[in-house]
């Protein structure tokens, strides 16, 4: 199985982007681990919002066909680490190959791409930058790793 993770956009935030090297890392002596940085449609002039956050979610679900999807969004179901380590079990046993885990832009994600998720998932109920939630998914992702081996890591 791989975890592939879709991401709008460069990580400008050098501490995160160190963040997430490091816990790709981690992560990769679990799973492979494939980290795809899409470039960021900007919006054109006069363009509505909807417009600019439709588009980049036909760019994120045409990079991720063929896999299981899996959308960071507030209005997605809440888990906790070992309810996560629970799901990548169920993942091994139904033999999928590739997880794509999507994280929008600022914008978040279309409603369409968000319809079509095999999973939406909320890391919490309070909102953060898209760039951080890259880091706490990538870490809860590791914890949950390290759960299902049976380490030390998540406690």
């Amino acid at each position: 199985m791989r975890f592939e993770f879709l991401f709008l956009g460069k990580t400008k935030e050098a501490y995160l982007a160190a963040g997430i090297a490091d816990y790709a890392e981690r992560l990769g002596r679990y799973i492979a681990v494939d980290i795809k940085t899409l470039k960021e449609r900007k919006a054109k002039k006069g363009e509505p919002e909807s417009l600019q956050i439709e588009k980049q979610g036909e760019t994120l679900g045409q990079s991720a066909q063929g896999s299981y999807i899996v959308c960071l969004d507030r209005t997605g179901r809440q888990i906790d680490s070992l309810e996560l380590a629970t799901q990548v079990e169920r993942w091994e046993m139904q033999g999928l190959k590739k997880i794509t885990f999507i994280i929008g832009g600022p914008l978040g994600l279309s409603p369409a791409l968000l319809a079509g998720a095999d999973l939406v998932l909320s890391l919490s109920p309070m909102t953060f930058t898209h760039e951080m939630t890259r880091l706490f998914l990538l870490e809860q992702l590791y914890r949950a790793c390290t759960i299902k081996a049976g380490e030390k890591y998540h406690k």
